[in-house]
């Protein structure tokens, strides 16, 4: 049966047709990522069955390796470590100024926070971790020797938890290898960092077999520099003067945002 419409409803008809389309558009706008937001990257990941020392989980042709936990905090402060990996050497390289803000990534018990917090006496360190015991220690050696210019961030896989646009510095020392998410973490971190702002990425050598590290816990310098670049971060310098470790350089562009 034809059923006949007045013109009047058929105005109404269309106004309502209308209000819908624009609705509609106007929630899609509200849902869609703003400029730098970070977006699903779940299909730059593959699964396989897990090695012995990594999660399965595979990102640019690379096995994420396990955590090593809270458990491991006095491996992290061993006393040979200072000859080994040369934590002073590190602070020196990264040429600080006294005012820069500073992320340590994974900084576990802030064996690298607390010799970065004196080099930037006007400035901040932001040292950054996920597992709750690690800022309690942090924390307890934070009061106990009176160090008023760290601040301790508890992140999530994904997400350091970083003001945007206020990071001069960040560094990761033996930490980025097992980052279970590294895309969306390195995108954050990459919000976090100002134009020009550096990230400084600290590995054990896998080209070198010698090093006695577990494989899955040593990055080739191809392997860091593709994956860095992945999220628009300019290589600037691989030096290896550390005795089994990559030192390696990396630079916000000016004006960049996180890629996708």
């Amino acid at each position: 049966m034809l059923i006949r419409r007045s013109p009047l409803a058929a105005a109404l008809a269309l106004c309502l047709l209308v209000s819908i389309a624009v609705g509609c558009q106007a929630t899609a706008e509200r849902n869609a990522p703003a400029a730098g937001e970070l977006t699903d990257t779940s299909d730059v990941y593959t699964q396989r069955p897990p090695s012995r020392d990594g999660i399965g989980k595979v990102y640019m042709g690379r096995e994420i390796s396990k955590v090593m936990g809270h458990r491991g905090a006095a491996w992290l402060e061993r006393e040979e470590r200072a000859a080994n990996e040369r934590p002073d050497l590190v602070v020196d390289s990264m040429n600080l100024a006294p005012t820069d803000v500073v992320a340590d990534l994974g900084a576990g018990t802030g064996y690298f926070t607390f010799r970065i917090a004196p080099r930037v006496p006007q400035g901040r360190v932001f040292a950054v971790d996920i597992q709750p015991e690690m800022l309690d220690i942090m924390r307890e050696r934070t009061r106990e020797r009176g160090i008023d210019n760290v601040t301790l961030v508890r992140g999530t896989v994904q997400d350091p938890k970083l003001p945007a646009d206020s990071i001069d510095a960040a560094l990761m020392v033996d930490a980025y290898h097992e980052f279970s998410h590294p895309r969306e973490m390195m995108q954050a971190l990459v919000e976090a960092l100002v134009p020009g702002g550096r990230v400084v990425l600290i590995e054990y050598r896998k080209e070198d077999p010698s090093i006695p590290i577990k494989p899955l816990h040593k990055m080739s310098e191809a392997q860091v520099r593709k994956e860095m670049e992945a999220v628009g971060l300019e290589w600037v310098a691989t030096n290896d003067m550390l005795p089994r470790q990559h030192f390696l350089v990396f630079r916000k562009p000016a004006g960049a945002d996180a890629t996708e």
